[in-house]
């Protein structure tokens, strides 16, 4: 599956914003997907994921009240809703699929990945 993630800006904290992924390919409704963000000198870290229903959803701690992933089967589309943005959501954002399973929340789970979108957050 090929995967655009778009949707990125500058917001200021305690502000809104949504990311969207476009996705190809005839794998996209039977994948997990995820989201992933990169901070300047940090590792890449798993944000959220949803199963390929959308039934089931898993967040980061850090994340986990704020943002919100959700997905269009219909339309090959993945987003990520995220509300209350705080300076260290700064990132870039990289939408992934998987297929090894709903439960996967490491970068090498992850086989197919977006180009990214960054995110800043100012304070």
């Amino acid at each position: 599956v090929q995967l655009q993630a778009c949707g990125g800006g500058l917001v200021q904290a305690g502000g809104c914003l949504r990311l969207s992924c476009a996705a190809s390919g005839r794998t996209f409704s039977s994948s997990v997907m995820g989201w992933f963000r990169q901070a300047p000198g940090k590792e890449r870290e798993f944000v959220a994921a949803i199963s390929w229903s959308g039934r089931s959803t898993n967040y980061a701690d850090s994340v986990k009240g704020r943002f919100t992933i959700s997905r269009d089967n219909a339309k090959n589309t993945v987003s990520l809703q995220m509300n209350n943005l705080k300076p260290e959501d700064t990132a870039v954002y990289y939408c992934a699929a998987t297929r090894v399973g709903f439960g996967a929340t490491s970068v090498a789970d992850f086989g197919s990945w977006g180009q990214g979108t960054k995110l800043t957050v100012s304070s």
